[in-house]
C-alpha cells in the first residue's frame, strides 16, 4: 500500500463522537455507542492524494498514545460536545500538548459535535414553558436549560492554539473557516468540515514535495561493494 500523502488526526475526550463523526464521512452511517480502544485509521482518496484519518481514542488510559498518532499531521480536529463546557476544557488541558508531535505548519480545526442534542434540547425546553411553575408575585420560572458552548468559544480556544504554537494569524486561516458545530447523527456540516480540511491539506502536500524528497534510503537497486583480493580494505 502506498505511504499516505497526508495525515489527519482526531482528538478530543471520550464520547465527544470522534468515531461516530469519522464513519458518518466514511461509512455513511451513524453508531453511538462506539468506542475506540487506542487508535483507528481510514485512508481517503482526494484527488490524486491519498490521505489517513486517525480516530484516538479518548480515555485517560490511552492518553499516551496521542502524540504517537498525531506525529508528523498536517492537520488535526480538535473535538468536543456542545452540550459538556468541560469537553472544550479539556481540548486546552489534556490534548493540546499532544499536538507538538505534529508538522510544524499544522492546520487546527475546532469541532463541536451533537448540535442535534441542543436543537433538541431547546424544543424540549419550550414546551416545558406553557407547564413552568408560577413563582410568589406571579412569575413563573424557566426551565433550567444546561449550559452549552457557544461558537465564540471555539474561536477564543483556536487563537489560543496559534499562540501556544508561536503561529501568526495573519498566515493560519481565519477561526470563523476553522470552527464548525456538526451532527455525526444528522450529518450536518459533516462533509464540509472534512472535506474544507482536504482541499486545505492539499497545498500541504505540493509544499512538502517541492521541498524534496524524505530522507530516506533506497534499497532498490543497491549492489554490494566487490571484495578485494587481499580480504581487507583497498
Amino acid at each position: 500500500m502506498r505511504k499516505p500523502d497526508g495525515k489527519i488526526v482526531l482528538l478530543g475526550d471520550m464520547n465527544v463522537g470522534k468515531t461516530s463523526l469519522l464513519q458518518r464521512y466514511m461509512e455513511r452511517r451513524f453508531s453511538d455507542t462506539v468506542s475506540t480502544v487506542g487508535g483507528a485509521f481510514y485512508l481517503k482518496q482526494w484527488r490524486s492524494y491519498n490521505i489517513s484519518i486517525w480516530d484516538t481514542a479518548g480515555r485517560e488510559q490511552f492518553h499516551g498514545l496521542g502524540s504517537m498518532y498525531c506525529r508528523g499531521a498536517t492537520a488535526i480536529i480538535l473535538t468536543y460536545d456542545v452540550n459538556l463546557p468541560q469537553s472544550l476544557v479539556e481540548l486546552e488541558d489534556r490534548f493540546l500538548g499532544l499536538t507538538d508531535t505534529a508538522s510544524t505548519d499544522c492546520l487546527f480545526a475546532i469541532v463541536g459535535n451533537k448540535v442535534d442534542l441542543r436543537e433538541k434540547g431547546a424544543v424540549e425546553s419550550q414546551e416545558k414553558e406553557g407547564c413552568s411553575p408560577v413563582l410568589a408575585g406571579g412569575g413563573s420560572a424557566s426551565p433550567k436549560v444546561p449550559k452549552q458552548v457557544q461558537p465564540e468559544d471555539a474561536v477564543a480556544l483556536y487563537k489560543k492554539i496559534l499562540k501556544y504554537k508561536m503561529l501568526d494569524e495573519k498566515d493560519m486561516p481565519a477561526a470563523e473557516q476553522m470552527c464548525f458545530e456538526t451532527s455525526a447523527k444528522s450529518g450536518h456540516n459533516v462533509d464540509l468540515l472534512f472535506e474544507t480540511l482536504f482541499d486545505m491539506v492539499v497545498p500541504m502536500i505540493l509544499r512538502q514535495r517541492a521541498q524534496g524528497p524524505p530522507q530516506t534510503v533506497d534499497i532498490s537497486n543497491y549492489k554490494p561493494p566487490k571484495r578485494t583480493k587481499s580480504g581487507c580494505c583497498a
